[in-house]
Order: C-alpha cells, then structure tokens, then sequence
C-alpha cells in the first residue's frame, strides 16, 4: 500500500512537471493577444462557445478560431469539445485559474484609471518659480491639497526652465511678458502679475516723496539679477507711455523673497509683484511709491504637453489656480 501511494504520488508529480514544462516553453510575454485570455475565460465561465459568443456580442464560429488559434499558440489542448459538451482539460483547469487572474487585474486596473478620470486623485507633478510660490501660488496649492485629500502635489520649486516632457512634468508655471515664444506646449493663462515699486517707511522718510521715476536718483535700489548686469527699470502710465530709468542696486538676487526681506528692512526701493507684498501695504510695512506706475504686467501661465487625456487631478488644481489669481 505504502508502494502504491508513492508510485501515484510520482506520477502526479511527473504530470505536473509536464504541465509546467508545457508553460514555460509557451511564456505569456509571447502571447500575441492577451485579450485571448477573457475569451477562453468567458468561455468556460459561460459553458458553451454559443452563450460566451452572444454574452461578447461575437459570432460563435470567429469565437471558437479564436480559442484554437490560442490552443495551437501555446501547444496545449485546453478544452475537450464534443457536439453537446464542453470541458477542461487539466492543463486548461490550470491555465483558466490563471487567467482568471490575468482579467482580474486588468479589470482593477481598468477601475483605477476610471475613477482617476472621474475625480480629482494620484500625483500631480509640477514646477514654478521661487517667487511665483512665495507671492500666493503656494497658498493656492496648499488650499487645494486640503480640498482634496487624494492628491499629492509635488512641486519642484525654481527658477530653471524645465523640460516640461523630458522631466515628466504634469505642467510647469512660468511668468512671460507678452507676446509668448512659440511653444509646442498647450498653455493656460492662469493671471497677470504687476510689478510695482515699494519701499519701507523708514526708508521713505529719509528722502523727499518722488514724483517721477528719475526723482528716485539717490535711493537705494534693489534688483533682480540678469546676465547683462545692467539694471534698466521699464515701468508704464496709465496712457500707455514707458519711462526707462538706469540704476546700480545695492542687493541684485534672483529671488524675490530675498527681495521683499531686503524691502521690509530698509535696504532700498524695488520692484516686486503687487500680490507678493499686498499684505505688507496694508499693515503698513511696505509703502507704495509712484502709484501710477509699474512694470508692463507679465502673463502667468502653465505649459504642458497636450490638453488630451487631461486626467481630474492635473485639470483641476489649473481651475484653482485660475481661481486663485481671480480673486
């Protein structure tokens, strides 16, 4: 008895053998259709080539070339066919449970990029300027992320041009005047942002109130950096008309936080964006000068690579943006 149950427990592992023999010559990398899968699935779970062919909306005979066709493919028999039955051979019962498998988790995939379609979830990747972020963006971003709770915002902060593609970037927030290079991005106005000159009280006491941009001779200045290293402030009236004035600024830096700490602590005058430095007018921190001037605005806007399959979670936090610079 001993003798018997070992000889079958040879043989079983033996068969076994075979089977997975049979799999790895045939590997399901090779397969030239894995849709051949939910098909030899349905046909089992149905019972019959007939109602596996009306539940897929196929003709019964193209559903059957489709199986035999996965059969020789793999180089198993995998149904035993009669005229009134159908059945699994034991390579097929094993090759079904796997598929099954297979069309599961094509199917939870499928779902997962359904509701990412639907509601706003995933990862957003994106960048934008230091002081883009500092003057409200973050704030925005910040509000967003709160307001949904299934996204995560990765922001790549700075002053680089980035490669939008090459950095697998949702979209990248820049500041341009007008008009805009040509771009093969898509673009999205998200707002205009308005550099004005602002300068502390305590700075502003200790010279005359200018009355013009050239009544600034003798002020400190602050400035951002550029390659020229010459430091021309271009500012326009209401009419439309541009005064140029050329000056040296004690603190020239490429980021405008710098610049606004350097405002607030008397260093000199500058030109920051009116949304950076709205809250330190009003508290009184900052003042205002020569109000009826400013920089020809700049175009905040986000570049991506194309509008189509747009999914929720990138769409919306550019509506917030656009929202956000509204306000």
């Amino acid at each position: 008895m001993i003798l018997c149950k070992f000889t079958n427990l040879q043989r079983i592992i033996a068969r076994s053998r075979t089977i997975e023999a049979k799999f790895w010559l045939h590997p399901m990398d090779e397969l030239s259709d894995l849709n051949d899968l939910r098909l030899f699935v349905e046909v089992v779970e149905r019972g019959s080539f007939t109602a596996a062919a009306r539940s897929l909306g196929l003709q019964t005979s193209k559903l059957s070339r489709r199986v035999r066709a996965l059969e020789d493919e793999l180089g198993v028999r995998l149904l035993n066919r009669t005229s009134r039955s159908l059945s699994l051979t034991e390579t097929g019962r094993q090759f079904h449970q796997h598929c099954l498998a297979v069309v599961a988790e094509a199917k939870t995939a499928k779902e997962i990029v359904d509701r990412t379609r639907t509601k706003p979830q995933g990862t957003v990747r994106i960048s934008c300027p230091l002081g883009l972020l500092s003057s409200g963006i973050a704030k925005i971003i910040s509000r967003y992320v709160l307001d949904n709770p299934q996204v995560q915002v990765l922001v790549d902060a700075t002053n680089r041009r980035v490669d939008v593609i090459e950095e697998g970037l949702d979209f990248a927030i820049r500041v341009r005047q007008l008009p805009l290079e040509d771009t093969d991005l898509a673009v999205r106005q998200l707002g205009l942002s308005i550099q004005i000159l602002v300068a502390s009280p305590e700075l502003a006491e200790r010279f005359a109130a200018p009355m013009s941009i050239e009544s600034l001779e003798g002020w400190p200045t602050l400035s951002m950096t550029n390659k020229s290293e010459k430091y021309v402030w271009k500012l326009i009236n209401a009419d439309g008309q541009i005064t140029s004035w050329a000056h040296r600024p004690h603190l020239a830096t490429d980021d405008l936080a710098s610049l606004r700490t350097a405002a607030l602590l008397g260093v000199g005058v500058t030109l920051l964006p009116r949304e950076q430095v709205d809250d330190d007018i009003r508290a009184g921190k900052l003042q205002h000068l020569l109000p009826g001037l400013a920089e020809a605005p700049g175009l905040v806007h986000a570049v991506f690579p194309t509008r189509r399959g747009m999914v929720p979670a990138v769409r919306h936090l550019l509506d917030a943006l656009v929202s956000g610079f509204a306000k």
